[in-house]
């Protein structure tokens, strides 16, 4: 049976109790360690009481669980069962059962470490020892107690995320961007709402995204105004994940899945700036020519028009001048200012033609694609609902067998695919439209626009293919040696796609 600390002396006489403090808390938002250092400071308080000398205290587990759903290791318990095995103390302390373990795996290992070496273990004011049947049991029971505890906390959590998520309303971290009011009395949270210096940061980010700006574009600007938050510099990922997180256009997400509208404002307003964003960063093109420290103007855009398989031209020294060279076999070369003044003089002359116009400037074409966006969405939403009825049961049955599902699925991914490739064959980049016909195009070309948007406008208006020179060596511009097919015209592919099969339709307008 546990003891009283008071008794210890009379049970184990003339023993010397070197003691190892441990404090441990689940929850430390303002990370400030207030709990475990009352715990710790009740600890000292015992060990002066009964004399037993302090050997080391354990006071690093702030914000962690002890539970089995923990997500972040405890150091100092695993440094506590290593003190234990190293005989560095006699008897350990701690406030109560549940700051040493919620996890019965947990408590099998510090009973262990302290039979195995003759310590004893003390919470809730009694002293225990594990090398008895008695005190095994009563441990044992207050581990079980612990868990379930643990259990039971998280299980009321999650029901109140999803009641949270049900209505809309902010759980977690606070998305960067935003701010929070709270009950100066309760605490609870009043609302999130725009921050008025960072909501039109995000903004920004998105309308220059959707622009043709590369995500290393804003970044260096980004990192060049200031920190993120104090002590934290803006990486990659940070942007990254803003510009993939649909709570930015105030849609609430649980789990991964989109639950419905959030009670908060959204940043990015306009619809059609968040679909442009998420076809531009989820382009297959963008993401093969891994636009980061963009130095040149076609490189990976412009391709190999000896190789069936379209490889990309990449940027290599030859004979001391830079020169775009083919990706895959290296048979098609050219210098790169030659090849490059020749695409643009030709692009800018395009941008103010009738052609262009007719291309890129129908409110019909802009209808349709945003046309087909609804019907993406609405499909995505049924195949959605479908899903989560044939995962939710009654009476033991599923509300939609699984061969309704199948059949909904192979009905509906078909159409979502078709929806989707109608919407991108229909939409052309806002920057693009904002340009086309303008007589003044040469000068917007010239001193209007960075790298990244004139790549941005190459592979939405044509394909650039090289081809041999007559003989080796040729240092000019031979007739049909560099190819250009344009929006609208036959041959033309998106890029993307290319090498994925046959040429998609020509633009409205052709």
């Amino acid at each position: 049976m546990p003891i009283a600390p008071e008794y210890l002396h009379l049970v184990h006489p003339d023993t010397r109790f070197d003691a190892l403090i441990y404090g441990r808390a689940s929850r430390d938002p303002k990370k400030k360690g207030r709990s475990v250092g009352d715990q710790i400071d009740s600890g000292r308080d015992l060990c002066d009481t009964h004399n037993w000398p302090i050997a080391e205290v354990f006071d690093q587990d702030v914000d962690r669980s002890a539970s089995r759903h923990a997500r972040k290791a405890r150091k100092d318990f695993e440094a506590l069962l290593e003190a234990i095995a190293a005989g560095k103390g006699r008897i350990v302390v701690a406030w109560e059962a549940s700051r040493y373990y919620r996890d019965i795996e947990a408590y099998i290992r510090l009973r262990n470490a302290c039979m195995e070496n003759s310590v004893l273990l003390c919470y809730n004011g009694q002293v225990f020892d594990l090398s008895k049947r008695e005190d095994r049991k009563a441990t044992a029971q207050d581990a079980i107690a612990a868990e379930d505890e643990a259990e039971g906390i998280r299980d009321r959590v999650l029901r109140t995320t999803r009641a949270q998520a049900k209505k809309g309303a902010p759980h977690g971290r606070i998305l960067w961007g935003y701010a929070r009011h709270y009950d100066p009395d309760t605490g609870d949270l009043i609302e999130q709402y725009a921050h008025p210096e960072r909501g039109p940061v995000v903004e920004s980010i998105f309308e220059r995204i959707a622009a043709g700006d590369t995500e290393y574009a804003v970044l260096k600007d980004l990192r060049a105004k200031g920190e993120r938050l104090p002590g934290i510099e803006w990486e990659y990922y940070h942007l990254s994940g803003m510009l993939r997180n649909p709570g930015y256009i105030g849609r609430r997400i649980h789990q991964g899945k989109d639950v419905g509208p959030a009670t908060w404002p959204p940043l990015v307003k306009k619809r059609k700036t968040w679909d442009a964003v998420q076809r531009i960063i989820g382009d297959p093109a963008r993401a093969r020519s891994v636009d980061t420290a963009v130095k040149h103007l076609q490189s990976g855009i412009a391709t190999c028009g000896e190789c069936a398989d379209d490889p990309p031209l990449r940027v290599l020294k030859n004979r001391g001048d830079l020169s775009y060279q083919c990706d895959a076999r290296y048979d098609t070369v050219i210098r790169r200012k030659l090849l490059d003044a020749y695409v643009e003089e030709a692009v800018i002359k395009w941008l103010g033609s009738k052609a262009a116009v007719a291309a890129f400037q129908s409110t019909a074409q802009e209808k349709r694609a945003e046309e087909a966006r609804e019907r993406q969405r609405g499909y995505e939403s049924q195949l959605e609902e479908a899903r989560e009825r044939a995962s939710t049961f009654k009476d033991g049955r599923p509300l939609l067998s699984v061969a309704s599902l199948a059949s909904m699925e192979a009905r509906l991914e078909p159409l979502i695919e078709a929806a989707k490739a109608a919407a991108e064959e229909s939409s052309a980049p806002a920057l693009v439209r904002r340009i086309v016909g303008r007589p003044d195009v040469e000068s917007i070309w010239n001193d209007g626009l960075s790298i990244e948007q004139r790549r941005t406008v190459l592979r939405a208006v044509v394909n650039v293919r090289l081809y041999k020179a007559r003989v080796s060596g040729v240092r000019s511009i031979e007739p049909g040696r560099i190819k250009m097919t344009f929006v609208g015209e036959p041959g033309f592919v998106r890029a993307g796609r290319r090498g994925s099969g046959p040429a998609l339709p020509a633009a409205e307008g052709s």
